[in-house]
């Protein structure tokens, strides 16, 4: 897919996550939006994947670490086809498929149930070693918080990549510098994290998160490398895409009234 075609794509995806947010009356807004352009690249351009074949044998996988921003995931399996968008508008509603956190057992496409934070990013490295034993050529991709990475077992997970040279597995770091109680330097400081994983193994790559041509980019620099896992540090803005979001922690966990759903839906060129 072009560049352009992924930008009007991302937008769609976006327009989902305000919408399924603003019925249920709560979610992770922020950290969904943040994280569109790099998902939308991944199931749009980067991953072997089949809508109609969801547990397709040798595909790629992408786990998303930080599952509070379900949203985003939901929202990009259902505009590439895994089932209606109306069905995630359910979002959070009694007896909806689509819970606050992605679950394995009941949406088609979602590899792992997460929330727990550090937990995806630790199966995401299992599910590589097993590829590799098993001689299966699919890539994993795991996307995570930089809140998240303020848990111990993300740095277990990491050396432990590293040392089986798991060079299948892509972690990918919205890093929008923001968590629910404000700045990350503020509530427990992650930088320098760039030098944090190269210490570890890893083959690091720093990226604009937004920016698709650097996103696809990185992962086939993540392709070409060999004998290392590789981490795409993303730097990107929390609320992106919706102006009165943008940079501010406050839109972390919190739904959009109608007034403002509407607002976000118009700029982001969509209709309500």
């Amino acid at each position: 897919m072009d560049i352009k075609a992924l930008e009007k794509t991302a937008a769609e995806v976006r327009i989902g996550i305000v919408k399924a947010i603003h019925n249920a009356g709560s979610g992770h807004p922020g950290g969904s939006l943040s994280a569109a352009d790099i998902v939308t690249a991944l199931y749009f351009d980067e991953m072997n994947i089949d809508p109609k074949n969801p547990g397709m044998e040798n595909r790629d996988k992408f786990i998303l670490s930080k599952g509070h921003a379900g949203p985003v995931q939901y929202s990009a399996l259902a505009v590439r086809g895994y089932y209606p968008m109306d069905d995630f508008m359910t979002l959070r509603k009694i007896g909806s498929k689509f819970q606050g956190h992605p679950d394995m057992h009941k949406v088609p496409g979602i590899e792992m149930s997460t929330g727990s934070l550090g937990q995806g990013f630790s199966v995401a490295g299992g599910m590589a070693m097993a590829n590799k034993l098993d001689n299966n050529p699919g890539r994993v991709y795991v996307l995570l918080g930089d809140g998240e990475i303020q848990e111990g077992i993300i740095w277990e997970a990491a050396m432990s990549a590293a040392h089986n040279k798991l060079d299948n597995l892509v972690g990918i770091l919205d890093y929008n510098g923001l968590q629910i109680d404000g700045k990350n330097e503020d509530v427990m400081n992650v930088a320098p994290v760039a030098d944090k994983f190269a210490a570890f193994g890893w083959n690091v790559i720093e990226i604009n998160g937004h920016d698709f041509e650097q996103i696809l980019d990185a992962f086939r620099q993540a392709r070409e490398c060999k004998g290392r896992p590789t981490m795409i540090i993303a730097a990107t803005v929390k609320g992106k895409g919706v102006s009165f979001m943008e940079g501010q922690a406050g839109w972390h966990g919190k739904a959009p009234d109608e007034e403002q759903t509407r607002q976000a839906v118009a700029e982001l060129g969509g209709e309500m």
